[in-house]
Order: C-alpha cells, then structure tokens, then sequence
C-alpha cells in the first residue's frame, strides 16, 4: 500500500470520500426546496453546466496529481480535496434549485445526471486511495473517464418538461417495440417457442402440452398480440402529439405531461407480464389477468391524453380508434378465456 508518508498524503481524500458519501445519500432521497423564487431555467441551466464543467476539471487536476511521482504533499492534498469536494457540493446546490413545479420527469433525469457525477468522483476517490503503486493504473484512468462523461451528460440533458416527457416516451416505445418483435417472433406459424433451447436428442419425443400451443392457444394468443400493437400504437401517436403540441409554459401543462409520463411508464412492465404469460404452457386465467391489466393502462393512457393540452380536437381520431382497438381485442380475450371461469 505504499510508504506511510503516501498512505498520510491522502488522508484528506479519505474525508472528501465520506463529504461525498453524505451527499449522494441525500441526493438519492432528498427533496429539493420549493424556495429560490423567481426561477429562471436558463440561469438554472447555465449553472448546471457550469459546475459540471469544474467538476470535471477537479477531477483531471486530481487523477494528475496522483498519476505519477512524487506525490501531492499532505497540505496540497488537502487543497485539492478540498477543490473537488467544492465542486460536488456546488453540482448538488445547483440541482437543489431545480423545483419540483418544473416537472418531476425532468427532475428525475437531472437528478440521475448529477447522481451519477457524485458516484463517478466517489469512484475515483476509491481508486486513488486503493492504488498501491505510484503510478497511473488503468483503473484510474477508467474512474478519470467516467467523471468525465458523466460530466458531458449534463449538454444532453432535456432543458424543460416537455422535452423530458418526450425523452422518457421514446424510451418507453423502443421497450414496448422489442417486446411485440419478440412475441411476434415466437408466434411464427407453427414455430416452436422452446426449439432453440430444447433441440436436446436425450430429451426424445416432444409431444408435451408444457413446450408447445395448441390450436385455442394461438386464438387467444392472437387478441393479446392485438394488445401489445395496440401499446405499440398508444405510446406512438401520444409521443407524436406531445411532440407537436406539448407544452411546459404552465404548471398545469407541465403537471399533465408529468401525468402522462408517469402512466406510459406502466405500459412496458403490463406488456412483459402479458408476453411472459403467452409462453406455453399457457394458463389461460392468467394471460386473462396480465391482458385485463394492460388494457386498464392502455384506456388511461388515452384518456389522460385526451383530457390534456397534447390532444387539440385534430387529435381525437386516433384516441377514439385506439380506445376502440383495445376494447375489441379485450372482448376477444374474454370470449376466448369464458370457459375457464
């Protein structure tokens, strides 16, 4: 671990990593204060970005100091502990301005951004007072990068609600779009959903109910597919219309738009757990159960949109034949299942 005068040099980073500590704990819990009126989202930006770049700074300065010898001195040490610790309770105060009436979907990903910088410093800490040698491992490089990037992040970030809102939709639809190829995929006529793991010679014959669907199978299933296209659909055309008509100049603007992130959310989880159910062998209450579920959060989906600012009258069509889409494959799921009750 080094000489003793090493192991002393950086006792204050040992202090700095617990400052650091303290405050992503309270970064992960913590609510910000709703104080800091008037505000001002291009001064909150510029100053985001502004700490996250001396953040960076801090942490190039520091993996120097320690890439080679000799070492920082104990008082030059505690300088630039003192510089990085500085710089994250500055990244932390920014964030801390942020209020939750700009929109919890767009405080949670600056939140996250900033969550990940203080981990990265923590990490780099770590490194510096885990390094045995006096030289620059490859570990340490790695840390330093990590600072960096997160770092970065802060210029990709969405700058309002409405563009936070968007973000999170479009994550949404590439989750929802794998699960419908996936499931579509296994459905293939006549294609077996276990044929790649159970090509097995010792496992004989396989006439068993457990790997394939039967005939009633493939019906039911079909309603349920008509369910996931229909999510694939809804999360669509309700991102299309906040795109082209969502906007964050109000708070109840911003509150509807948080509504409707917040139940778009629901809607990859209810499709994994329908698509789960389908695989055989199928139990035809429970596929009933996950394609009741889903098609819960598909009609509130849709009817948030339609009672928010993101559905102008031009709107309405699709939410009325999506509305419709997903009480028909629904009834068809009931029929299907009417036996089994």
């Amino acid at each position: 671990r080094g000489c003793p005068a090493a192991m002393e040099a950086r006792e204050p980073l040992r202090d700095v990593r617990g400052a650091l500590r303290a405050v992503l704990a309270r970064l992960r819990e913590g609510e910000p204060s709703e104080g800091r009126e008037p505000f001002e989202l291009p001064r909150f930006w510029d100053a985001l970005g502004q700490t996250f770049q001396i953040t960076s700074q801090e942490a190039t300065k520091l993996s120097l100091a320690f890439s080679r010898p000799p070492l920082p001195s104990a008082e030059d040490c505690q300088k630039l502990s003192e510089d990085v610790q500085n710089a994250i309770l500055a990244v932390a105060t920014v964030y801390y301005w942020l209020p939750k009436g700009q929109g919890t979907t767009l405080r949670k990903m600056v939140r996250d951004a900033t969550t990940e910088v203080v981990e990265g410093m923590i990490q780099l800490t770590d490194t510096i007072l885990n390094a045995s040698v006096e030289s620059l491992s490859q570990e340490q490089l790695i840390s330093t990068g990590g600072v960096w990037e997160a770092c970065e992040q802060v210029s990709n970030l969405p700058r309002d609600n409405q563009a936070a809102v968007v973000s999170a939709l479009a994550a949404c639809l590439g989750v929802v779009k794998d699960a419908v190829e996936e499931m579509e995929h296994a459905l293939v006529e006549g294609q077996d959903p276990y044929g790649d793991i159970m090509e097995d010679e010792e496992l004989g014959f396989r006439g068993n109910r457990d790997t394939y669907w039967s005939e009633a199978d493939r019906q039911l299933l079909s309603s349920c597919m008509g369910l996931m296209k229909a999510s694939k659909a809804c999360l669509k055309k309700v991102l299309a219309a906040v795109k082209a008509h969502g906007k964050a100049d109000s708070p109840e603007q911003i509150a509807q738009l948080d509504d409707l992130a917040d139940i778009a959310n629901e809607i990859s989880p209810s499709v994994d757990e329908l698509a789960l159910s389908m695989y055989p062998p199928v139990n035809p209450l429970a596929v009933r159960l996950n394609a009741a579920k889903l098609a819960s959060v598909l009609k509130k989906v849709l009817e948030i949109a339609k009672t928010s600012h993101v559905c102008p009258p031009s709107e309405e069509g699709w939410v009325q034949f999506l509305t419709g889409a997903v009480d028909h494959n629904m009834n068809k799921v009931k029929n299907f299942t009417q036996g089994q009750l």
